[in-house]
């Protein structure tokens, strides 16, 4: 019997995820029911989604001379940008259906993807995957890494940075930012566009540090920073906006 641990950490962030968007749509007043019916859904489109955006970027590298691989998911390939565009694509279509604003629905489900994709990362671990660049020994134990990260960082005879832990702390940071914010939220969608913002950045940061990077053919640029960093500008374009038509709405109403 062997243990896919890289299955274990998405699934019990998924899980995790799931049980906290229950309890923010149980606030909101809506039924349990529909973010069980949401949940299973978007696990399937979200896969799909990550597989065809892996097959695309690693298209002449893999799949090119051999396109029966491309449906062989158990031999690997998920690239997360995949899984997070069709996965808000059906969300938006499903909340619509049911009369439930997505901007309403984001702000309810979004903090739970953040620890979905923190634990998903400790898959990388396991997979010794989606490390960084090549480091000395002394270069981690200056970081005051438990040993058994240090031991894990060491693949093929070299020691690596290890991005993937670098990931799943930025993303609980922002996970606890949008805890503490959610209160103090002034608009609907607010927590989404954090989200994006948040999210963003830390990836345009820790994908500079990879050496997997899917690229964008022909450039040699990495395809999760080109798309993060358009993210972030979005949602910092989005969030000025919106905060400075508030402020005016406030001043105009004193």
């Amino acid at each position: 019997l062997s243990i896919q641990w890289y299955a274990v950490c998405i699934l019990t962030g998924a899980a995790i995820a799931y049980f906290l968007g229950q309890y923010h749509f149980k606030k909101l007043g809506y039924s349990k029911e529909i973010l069980s019916d949401y949940v299973f859904g978007l696990l399937f489109v979200g896969i799909i989604g990550a597989r065809i955006w892996y097959v695309i970027f690693m298209w002449n590298e893999l799949y090119a001379n051999n396109p029966m691989e491309t449906i062989m998911i158990n031999h690997g390939g998920l690239a997360i940008q995949g899984g997070v565009i069709t996965g808000l694509i059906y969300s938006y279509f499903f909340f619509k259906k049911r009369n439930i604003s997505f901007l309403v629905a984001g702000d309810a489900i979004m903090p739970g993807v953040l620890i979905a994709q923190a634990c998903g990362r400790w898959g990388n671990f396991f997979n010794q995957e989606a490390y960084g660049s090549a480091v000395d020994l002394s270069f981690l134990k200056a970081l005051h890494l438990p040993q058994f990260i240090i031991d894990k960082m060491y693949i093929h005879g070299q020691y690596y940075q290890p991005t993937f832990l670098y990931e799943s702390c930025w993303n609980l940071c922002v996970l606890g930012f949008m805890l503490w914010y959610r209160k103090r939220k002034k608009f609907d969608g607010e927590m989404l566009w954090i989200y994006f913002l948040g999210y963003g950045l830390g990836r345009v940061w820790i994908e500079g540090l990879r050496t997997d990077q899917l690229k964008l053919p022909g450039t040699g640029l990495a395809v999760s920073q080109l798309l993060s960093a358009a993210l972030v500008g979005a949602a910092v374009g989005i969030l000025h906006y919106k905060h400075s038509k508030l402020r005016k709405q406030k001043q105009e109403n004193q």
